[in-house]
This record gives C-alpha cells, sequence and structure tokens, in this order.
C-alpha cells in the first residue's frame, strides 16, 4: 500500500487537533475529579475512624469558627439589611412592602445565610489551609511525618474537615441571627416600621425547615471549603510559586462547588 502524502497527513492533524484536544480536556477533568474523590474518601474515613488528634481539632475549631467570627458577622449584618432595601423597593411596586420581613428571613436562613458565610471560609479559610499545608509539602514536613509514622491525613488533614464540618453551621446560625437583625434595623430605623410587627412577622412565618435545611446546606459547605483547602495544598508542587497557585486554585475551586452544592441540595429541598 502505498504510502499517505505529508499534505494529507498535515490536514488530517488539523482536522482531527480540535477533537484531540476536547478528549484531552475531557479525559484530565475526569482524572481529577477521580483524584479528588480519592482524597475526599481518605480523607473522610481518617476524620471519622481513631486516632484523633483532639489538641490539634481544638485549633482548628478556634481557627475556622471562632477567628472567622468578624467576617461573617459584618458580612451577614449588610447582606440583611441589603436585602431589606430591595425587597421593599420592589414590593412597592406592587403594594406588598408588608411581606418584606418574612422574604428577608427566608431568604438569610434557606440561602443567603449559609452561601454567604462559606464564601468568606472559602476565601479566609480554604486559602489559609491551602497555603499552609502546601508549605509543609514544599519543605517536606509532611515527608517527615510520614517518616516518623505519622499520617498526615489523621494529623493535618481530618482535623481542618472535622472542624470546619462543625463550625460552619454554628457559623451560619450566627448570620441568620445577624442578617434578620440587619433587616429588622433597616427596617425599623430607616422604613419606620413596627418593631413588635416586624419580629412578629418573621416569627409566625419562619419554619423549622427554613432554618434547618440552611444548616445542612452549611455542613456540606464546610465539607467542600476544608477538602478543596486540603487537597490543593496538599499536591501543591513548584515551590513558594506552587504553594501560591494551590491557594488561588483552593478558592475558586471552594467557591464554584459551593454554588453548584447550594443549586443542587435547593432542588433537593424544595422536593421535601
Amino acid at each position: 500500500m502505498a504510502a499517505r502524502p505529508d499534505s494529507e497527513v498535515a490536514l488530517a492533524a488539523r482536522v482531527l487537533s480540535p477533537v484531540t484536544a476536547i478528549g484531552e480536556a475531557t479525559l484530565e477533568i475526569a482524572a481529577s475529579i477521580g483524584r479528588v474523590a480519592l482524597f475526599a474518601a481518605k480523607a473522610t474515613r481518617a476524620a471519622l475512624t481513631p486516632r484523633w488528634y483532639f489538641g490539634q481539632i481544638g485549633r482548628q475549631l478556634s481557627a475556622i469558627g471562632f477567628l472567622s467570627l468578624p467576617v461573617v458577622g459584618m458580612t451577614a449584618a449588610f447582606t440583611g439589611a441589603a436585602l431589606a432595601l430591595n425587597i421593599w423597593t420592589g414590593g412597592s411596586r406592587f403594594n406588598a412592602e408588608e411581606a418584606m420581613p418574612q422574604i428577608v428571613a427566608i431568604g438569610i436562613t434557606r440561602e443567603l445565610g449559609p452561601v454567604m458565610a462559606a464564601l468568606m471560609l472559602a476565601g479566609r479559610v480554604s486559602a489559609a489551609i491551602a497555603s499552609e499545608i502546601g508549605a509543609m509539602k514544599a519543605t517536606e514536613q509532611i515527608d517527615a511525618m510520614v517518616t516518623l509514622s505519622t499520617d498526615p491525613f489523621r494529623y493535618l488533614i481530618a482535623p481542618r474537615m472535622l472542624a470546619a464540618v462543625i463550625m460552619l453551621p454554628l457559623l451560619t446560625l450566627l448570620a441568620d441571627i445577624i442578617g434578620i437583625a440587619g433587616g429588622w434595623l433597616v427596617g425599623v430605623r430607616v422604613l419606620d416600621m413596627s418593631p413588635a410587627i416586624y419580629i412578629q412577622n418573621t416569627w409566625d412565618f419562619l419554619q423549622d425547615w427554613d432554618v434547618e435545611s440552611g444548616l445542612i446546606k452549611a455542613a456540606v459547605f464546610g465539607f467542600i471549603v476544608a477538602l478543596m483547602g486540603c487537597y490543593n495544598g496538599y499536591v501543591a508542587k513548584g515551590g513558594a510559586r506552587g504553594v501560591g497557585r494551590a491557594t488561588t486554585q483552593a478558592v475558586v475551586s471552594s467557591a464554584i462547588l459551593i454554588l453548584a452544592a447550594d443549586y443542587l441540595l435547593t432542588s433537593l429541598f424544595t422536593r421535601i
């Protein structure tokens, strides 16, 4: 059989190059998802089975939870205040201003409370975890742990995962209270609503499931924040530049997965 001319080979390569690029990208995405899934499974197993390092867990509870209170609280207050103003403005077009307290309450507890708290932790906590673990990886401290028979998943990853899953629902509950209080403050001080009527409308309208669904979301978001920070830090390569890339990837991937998980959970909860 005669060999194909070089021109035909080059033409075929040009025609197939987009298909090849798409195939390579798809395989890389699938491989990345597999690596993250295996890392998550190993981290979850380490978090749920002994041995636990309670000193490390306590330090992470403080670092992730207590030190995040100011940023979460301020975010919730301004979010609740801005939400109240926007709902009042929109409702006034349909003579529905009086529904503002109820809408603020359900919007904060079901959506904005857990999502905003999680995004704040993605920027603060996920980046810090990735940079810390990435620096330890670059300086071979994790290899030294393995040499000393210390499982890095139990000593480094599991405490951060547990702390994030425990503390983010608590931070979300606080964000719910502060966000509703921010809406109340705007409603009473700026829009001249009755304080007692505002509180009564909120209390009568809000249901237990509204708060509970937000707390379930927050636990899932906490898992995502810790997972992305730990994973990107653990696989960081290339010294200081690699640690910087890992920090950026941790924040971006956490934010995207939080919003995607929020949609999926909301779709599920609306059917319950």
